[in-house]
């Protein structure tokens, strides 16, 4: 029998045992269920306008959509029922401060990388958004940071642009290097 060694690395950024929670998975739980519940109100009300009877030709624009929007608003009434009967998950906690922050280290860059992406186009943003991850949560140098963002959005240029001849959102930097 040979003894396995465990390598064991430690994280200096990991969530700490002792971070106070944010919220509790019943919260969470009740928030997501009154979200679906008023999406799947919007979205049958919709298709309810659109048309969601059946004709002699067939059914509506919005006759599937709408029974699938019935589904997902029961779905919901039923998740929220069963947890005002229950008083399941009350003390679990969902999520603690120091892990909601390593979230949105990554949210909120990807979020901008959306929103700038409109403006500079899938190239510049995409370059920002793998330089900017490399350096601020990666920790690793900027010239190594800036070299791959670089490589990766001309490969990707050249993959989408010139492979495959798809056209994908550009920015000033592309008007100003001429595609």
């Amino acid at each position: 029998m040979s003894s396995e060694t465990e390598i064991i690395v430690e994280d200096p950024d990991a969530p700490s045992e002792t971070s106070p929670p944010v919220a509790n998975s019943r919260t969470i739980e009740i928030v997501t269920m009154v979200i679906l519940l008023g999406l799947a109100l919007l979205l049958g009300f919709d298709n309810w306008r659109t048309g969601m009877s059946w004709e002699s030709t067939g059914p509506q624009a919005g006759y599937f959509p709408f029974y699938l929007a019935v589904i997902l608003g029961a779905s919901s009434v039923y998740g929220l029922v069963r947890l005002f009967m229950t008083h399941a998950h009350e003390s679990e906690v969902f999520v603690t401060r120091d892990q909601l922050r390593r979230v949105m280290q990554m949210f909120l860059p990807t979020l901008a990388f959306c929103i700038l992406m409109q403006w500079l186009g899938l190239y510049t943003a995409s370059f920002l958004l793998i330089a900017g991850f490399m350096v601020v949560i990666g920790r690793i140098a900027w010239w190594k940071s800036l070299l791959t963002a670089g490589i990766f959005t001309v490969l990707m240029f050249v993959t989408f642009e010139i492979a495959f001849d798809v056209l994908m959102p550009k920015g000033p930097v592309e008007t100003w290097l001429g595609y």
